[in-house]
């Protein structure tokens, strides 16, 4: 029988380069958002460099949930041709999902202590996109679960798939009445605030990443995943990542179509925040970069040398943990709120060369036998490519490389 995990194995380059150089970006985008949000003087802030750099910030969150998304597909898929039943893959991932979670908690406890004195304790229970990511996770080994175990016709991989976007599409659809008319009320506002981001302010917060619309973008990505692992795809890589850039410019003009119209399927219109035209533009986004990171580290100079956003896709969850003290922290490199433009670029790129010597620092550890938590640095390629391993849960790849904000 054909090995059907044959086209993905590691060469002098890798084929799954393109994962790591995505979730490089997002850590790219993620420091510029942060940087300039933090340090940059209200005068400054009113500049339209300032209103690009905070619309370039909506991008890193659903790339880091849209990767997430791809990696669990990869990772299920691979389990599943390994012959491992829907129970133990469900208790693997859902486990995976539940220690992301928990970092997540962990880092909000941090924060808390780290501000201590000042921040209210609130601060613990809040919906950061870590506790996103985990609960994400946990939510797509459910769906994956409840589709294997379910009997039917079509095949496994198409099922899941079709799913996994009809799960993405609903959450879309449900955002706008969960945020308003239909919210959870009832709930105590620690858990009503996974649903729609409420806190404990009374209404929704946009800084906030609850389950409604966030999740939907690992959704997204889990339907794209197990469509790179089918029969076809493996014939057809580059046509398919073609095919995917030019749907996703597609859907964007589409969604702008839709939201022109002067009718609206909700009574409460909120374009940036619950608009599903916005969340199916921001998907089309995530399908055309998705072509063009496949493009540049397949056939164009992404991986010719060293390049720094694979590096730092490989420690995503390190450098995210780390920069958000020398950002936002007691511990800033620059006074907060007073900067100017000049000066706040000169701290970002400190950041940018500093989160690289960490990210390079923590392969030359890993390499040397020491293992801190938060990830495995095995290249995605690896982790996905060794057919004679027998796996009993997820590879590294579901580790919390997948993780970062906006």
């Amino acid at each position: 029988m054909k090995d059907v995990s044959s086209p993905l194995q590691p060469a002098k380059t890798s084929r799954l380069a393109y994962i790591d150089w995505m979730r490089g970006l997002a850590c790219v985008l993620m420091f510029q958002t942060h940087c300039y949000d933090a340090w940059l003087s209200p005068e400054a802030r009113k500049s339209t460099f300032f209103m690009y750099s905070q619309l370039g910030g909506t991008l890193p969150a659903p790339l880091f949930l849209f990767l997430a998304g791809i990696s669990f597909a990869l990772v299920t898929d691979k389990l599943i041709l390994k012959g491992v039943a829907p129970g133990p893959i469900a208790r693997s991932t859902i486990w995976r999902g539940a220690e992301i979670f928990a970092l997540g908690l962990l880092f909000r406890l941090q924060e808390y202590l780290i501000a201590w004195g000042w921040a209210p304790w609130t601060d613990l229970l809040r919906v950061d996109i870590l506790n996103t990511i985990g609960v994400s996770m946990m939510l797509m080994g459910l769906t994956c679960w409840i589709v294997l175990a379910s009997p039917g016709n079509v095949a496994q991989r198409a099922r899941l798939g079709i799913t996994a976007a009809a799960v993405a599409l609903s959450i879309s659809l449900l955002t706008p009445p969960l945020w308003t008319s239909w919210r959870p009320q009832w709930l105590p506002w620690p858990l009503q605030s996974y649903i729609n981001g409420v806190h404990n302010l009374g209404k929704p917060q946009a800084w906030l990443f609850p389950i409604f619309p966030w999740a939907g973008f690992a959704f997204a990505g889990l339907a794209i995943g197990f469509l790179l692992r089918a029969e076809w795809t493996r014939c057809h890589e580059g046509g398919l990542f073609l095919v995917a850039g030019v749907f996703g410019v597609g859907l964007i003009q589409g969604a702008r179509w839709l939201d022109s119209q002067p009718l609206h399927l909700f009574a409460t219109y909120d374009f940036w925040h619950t608009s599903p035209a916005f969340f199916l533009i921001r998907v089309g986004l995530l399908f055309t970069i998705l072509c063009a990171s496949y493009i540049w580290c397949r056939w164009g100079p992404g991986q010719w040398a060293f390049s720094p956003l694979i590096q730092l896709g490989q420690t995503s969850l390190l450098v995210y943990w780390v920069h958000i003290e020398f950002v936002y922290g007691r511990v800033s490199i620059l006074s907060k709120r007073v900067q100017g433009m000049m000066s706040a670029s000169i701290g970002l790129l400190l950041i940018f060369l500093a989160m690289l010597a960490l990210s390079l620092a923590r392969t030359k550890l890993k390499g040397r036998g020491v293992k801190p938590f938060w990830r495995d640095t095995t290249p995605s390629s690896q982790r996905l490519a060794q057919p004679h391993q027998e796996v009993t849960a997820p590879p590294q790849l579901l580790r919390s490389r997948n993780v970062g904000g906006s």
